[in-house]
């Protein structure tokens, strides 16, 4: 499954903790996430990340985009929750067709950590079930 990971800047530190208790985990599945995201997580855990562009700099229209080609099974997104006008534009868009889309949004630690047993279990395999469902017809 393709994870995208998103970190706002006093929110990384959580997100790099997150993915080195459940690297074993994450390391089963393709990672995405925006700019200094990737970096921090690839150099603290060794996960191959894709890296985005910077969240500021369109990284979360870049998931955004994905999740419409359906090319996103699961967004971890760890956010500061001090509010900011134009990035909440951004963030309430992402969330939106995340929602649409039907995609598990964790956007803190403990929906994080339910989201990531669950896809360990297999519980989230309906999306790739769907997605095979929907090529055949």
């Amino acid at each position: 499954m393709e994870i995208a990971l998103i970190a706002d800047d006093k929110k990384k530190e959580l997100m790099v903790e997150f993915c080195i208790a459940y690297c074993g985990i994450l390391s089963k599945h393709r990672l995405c996430a925006t700019g200094k995201t990737a970096k921090y997580i690839a150099e603290a855990t060794g996960l191959k990340t894709e890296s985005l562009l910077a969240g500021s700099l369109g990284g979360m229209e870049q998931v955004a985009s994905r999740v419409c080609y359906d090319e996103i099974d699961l967004l971890l997104y760890f956010r500061d929750t001090a509010p900011k006008s134009l990035e909440d534009t951004h963030n309430i868009e992402l969330l939106r067709v995340c929602d649409l889309y039907n995609i598990p949004v964790a956007t803190n630690i403990a929906t994080a950590e339910v989201l990531v047993m669950a896809l360990d279990r297999g519980d989230l395999d309906w999306r790739e079930y769907m997605r095979a469902k929907a090529k055949k017809s």
